[in-house]
This record gives structure tokens, sequence and C-alpha cells, in this order.
């Protein structure tokens, strides 16, 4: 038994923010920001939340996979950023589609949660527990920015993406004699270097508590040890995913990587010796939307006619925690 995903959807706020705009707001050019990142413009949400987003996104997924809300099993909504804290956005997620037979809940690996929502669904799937789930990404990091830090305020954009996926019998051959579904995955964390890339929550306050002083509830990162990271931990995982499922990296037709800036993109391809062409980039027109920047893409290249069955697709992403990880896909929607 694997998993086939038979829908893809996305959400992108109406304001865009090119990089022109950002220059008005702190001390930065356009092309400071487009040549050390890649990015042009992102949207920004004035009125979307999280939420909405990732229903939108959802929606669209289940329209394209030609499945009702109330067939709907499993809802898992990965996120860095909701609204609330209570209910999680899975459930609002749930109660605004009207999926009230699927069991519905967060997971928060921040730009690395939706390929870890996507296999976290693989597991459930694969044992049985449930025949189809809804994987949504969706961010709203316009509100966890410091809008006066050129180093991060000019990388983050808001969106949401969403794929729907059915258990699949795993002898199903596509027309290139290879097997649709996940082929293998890496899942992994290292919590000890994980404050180079952080949020803070609210500080610990009660009527028992000592005083624990100002918390800085904006995204802090030390770019240079997440790049160094990066660059060298993604292509890492992928090649060892690719080493467990008996593949090379000529194996591989396309690698949706997590799109935080082209300069860590263009480092992974050339660690891996795989041609640039092989990694399809958006980050410069909706930049670093955390967990929702793989499945955004991947819903683009769907929609563009880009994907063919049988093809076979790399997701990778990182991200705080830090958190990294690979999937192996032969596409056979």
């Amino acid at each position: 038994m694997t998993i086939k995903i038979t829908g893809t959807g996305s959400a992108l706020p109406e304001k865009r923010v090119t990089n022109f705009d950002m220059a008005e707001l702190v001390e930065t050019s356009e092309e400071w920001i487009r040549e050390r990142t890649g990015i042009s413009e992102r949207r920004i949400a004035t009125k979307e939340t999280v939420a909405s987003l990732a229903t939108q996104a959802g929606k669209a997924a289940l329209d394209m996979a030609g499945c009702e809300a109330s067939e709907v099993d499993l809802i898992i909504t990965a996120t860095c950023s909701p609204e609330l804290l209570l209910p999680c956005c899975a459930c609002q997620v749930q109660s605004a589609i009207g999926a009230e037979n699927a069991v519905a809940f967060d997971l928060n690996a921040a730009c690395s949660g939706f390929l870890f929502a996507l296999n976290t669904a693989y597991a459930y799937l694969q044992t049985g527990l449930y025949k189809n789930a809804l994987i949504i990404g969706g961010e709203v990091l316009s509100k966890l920015v410091d809008w006066t830090d050129r180093s991060t305020c000019v990388l983050f954009g808001d969106g949401a993406g969403a794929a729907f996926v059915e258990a699949s019998e795993a002898d199903e051959l596509c027309e290139n004699g290879r097997k649709a579904g996940i082929e293998g995955m890496v899942m992994s964390s290292d919590g000890s270097k994980g404050m180079v890339l952080s949020c803070a929550e609210r500080g610990l306050s009660n009527p028992y508590s000592e005083a624990s002083g100002e918390v800085n509830p904006y995204i802090y990162m030390d770019g240079q040890a997440v790049y160094k990271f990066a660059t060298r931990q993604v292509p890492a995982c992928i090649n060892e995913a690719l080493d467990k499922a008996g593949l090379t990296v000529e194996d591989v037709d396309m690698f949706l990587l997590h799109q935080a800036n082209v300069r860590i993109i263009e480092s992974v391809a050339k660690r891996l010796k795989s041609d640039i062409s092989k990694f399809p980039m958006n980050l410069s027109r909706v930049g670093n939307m955390s967990s929702a920047t793989i499945p955004v893409l991947l819903d683009e290249l769907n929609r563009d006619g880009k994907l063919e069955k049988g093809s076979r697709l790399v997701l990778s992403g990182f991200g705080a925690g830090l958190t990294y990880g690979a999937s192996i896909l032969v596409w056979g929607a």
C-alpha cells in the first residue's frame, strides 16, 4: 500500500509587495534583495488568515480530486503562525469545508511542515487506519516579522498550499514502468541548533511565576548559520533517501525544494551534481512562505501541466527546529 496525490490547491493573499515597496520601509534596495535572495515580490495578508487561506487551498485540492468534504478521513495542517492556539487550524478548516467525518490536527515543523505532514499521512494511510487525507501547509508570517529588521522582513510571504492524498495499491504501474506513489523518505531534527531560527510565544505569566522579562515576539534568524545548515544537510538527506530507495540523483526528474533562497537551491543543485533546470522555483513571486512553499509550488506545476504521470519527484524541506527531510514520489495523478 502506498499513497497517490489526486488533487492540489493553493491560495495567496491579494496584496503584492515588491522589493521597491520594501525599500520604502527599510534601508535596502530592489537589487540588493533580488541578488541575495532571488525574491522580487511577495504576497502579504491584509485581511486573510492562515485558516482562510488553508480553507481555500484545501477546497481547491478537493475539487481537483473530485472528493466531497464529507468523504475526507484526515486533515493535517502544517503551520507555525496560526491565529489561534485553540482550536487548531485544521479544526477550523474542517468546520469551514464541512468535513464532519475527518480527524483534524495541526503539526509544526516550520518550513519542513508540509513534508512532515505528508509523511505523517503516509504512515496513517499505509497502516490502513485511514483511506485519504487532506494535507495543508499555511502561513501568515507577516505578523511574525519585525518590519524594521531588513534581514528578515524582506524574506517572507504569506500563503497556503494543499494536497489531497489517497491510499493506492503499490503495484500500479505508469507507462514508463515506475510504480506511482511514495518510494522513500527521510525525516530528521537537530534541536541543539534550534535557536539559530526562532520566534517566541507568550512568556510565563501566572500568579505564582517569577517575572521573566520582555520576550521578543518576532522571528530571529542567524542567516549564515541557516545557510550553512541548509546547503549541507539538504543534499545529504536527499542522498540518504535516494540510497534507501536504491536510486541515484540521475533517476530524479524534478527536485521541489523549500523556497527559501535562490542561492541555497543553486548550492544544493551543485552539491548533488544535478542541472539547475530540474529545480523549479517560484520564490521570485511569493518569497519564503515556510510550510506553504512546497505545496504551492507543487500546485502551480500541476496546474501548468508540468507534472507528467510517472515523473519522479524529490520533495525536500528544511527549517526551524532545526528540521529537515526528503520524500521521493512518483507522480501518479
